[in-house]
């Protein structure tokens, strides 16, 4: 019986040792991938931060741009910028209309 219970020990002291290293192998794989994603999300920061500035850049040059045209006329821009108003008034009025009709 003493021998039973050796053999029972010793074979759980084994599983135990090797449950050990596979656990140790499997976060050695965990922390190798951890630190491939964490330099891949750190390359695609980097990457999106450099198309914002140049999508920011792009669109300020384009408000300037813009904005210099209103400077110099005046009252073409105010007549634009009305008829846009306007324009969207009457597109809002429509759609008011078309949908309100469908709900009865």
């Amino acid at each position: 019986m003493a021998d039973a219970a050796y053999e029972i020990r010793a074979n759980l002291e084994k599983q135990i040792a090797d449950l050990k290293k596979e656990m140790s192998h499997i976060n050695k794989l965990l922390s190798s991938r951890a630190s491939d994603a964490m330099e891949d999300a750190q390359e695609a920061f980097e990457d999106g931060k450099g198309r914002a500035r140049h999508a920011v850049a792009q669109v300020r040059e384009q408000a300037n741009v813009a904005v210099g045209a209103m400077r110099d006329n005046p009252g073409t821009a105010a007549t634009i910028l009305s008829t846009v108003g306007l324009l969207g008034l009457a597109a809002g009025l429509v759609l008011g209309g078309i949908f309100f009709d469908r709900r009865r």
